[in-house]
């Protein structure tokens, strides 16, 4: 099988030497939460109070936006963040984004996107939805694409530190194992096995 991570730390998942630039590397599962609820509630509101939004516009709009998110969930994960370059600062760069993770995959710290990183790539994206879409479901379509960010990110801690009865979660958590375990070339979907299938980057059976 091809190797797919390079890692240049084998001791801990340290990835700086500077304890400033280490600090903003790490973050609590729960800081998602307290940053993008927010933004939800703002968007959602403006959806109606700026926007007028009817309940169907809403929905629709926000339904396109999970949509849209579980789409972005698979490229991001797929073609950003398991690209390997072949220079040196460019895996040194890989590493940073998610060979650390595959490297140290329980580590608490480093299991949801780090602020540093999440807000400027919320931001960029609003400048994309405002660019593309009719500000009458930009708001609507906007609340829902954070909403299936929050899913993924805690979804993904829940995935490396729960047991799960549930049906579903038990094998949406196995499918994100065998990624992580058995065949890191395949299963790119964390929330979603959806685009795995379509693509058939799913694992053979």
């Amino acid at each position: 099988m091809k190797k797919t991570f390079v890692s240049n730390s084998q001791e801990s998942s340290r990835m700086f030497k500077s304890d400033f630039l280490e600090a903003f590397s790490k973050v609590h599962f729960t800081v998602p939460l307290y940053i993008f609820i927010p933004v939800i509630v703002y968007f959602t509101w403006r959806a109606f109070a700026v926007a007028n939004n009817t309940i169907l516009v809403f929905l629709a709009s926000f339904i396109a936006g999970i949509f849209f998110w579980t789409l972005t969930e698979y490229v991001l994960h797929r073609f950003v963040f398991h690209f390997v370059p072949k220079s040196q600062w460019g895996q040194r760069l890989h590493f940073i984004f998610h060979g650390v993770h595959h490297d140290y995959p329980n580590d608490r710290l480093r299991l949801v996107m780090p602020p540093s990183v999440s807000i400027p790539l919320a931001t960029a994206f609003y400048l994309l939805f405002v660019w593309l879409i009719p500000a009458e479901y930009v708001y609507g379509f906007f609340a829902a694409f954070i909403t299936g960010y929050l899913i993924y990110d805690i979804s993904h801690y829940a995935m490396h530190h729960f047991t799960f009865k549930n049906p579903i979660m038990k094998k949406i958590k196995q499918h994100h194992m065998q990624h992580h375990y058995a065949e890191p070339d395949r299963g790119y979907g964390v929330s979603s096995a959806l685009w795995d299938k379509i693509f058939r980057s799913d694992f053979e059976k």
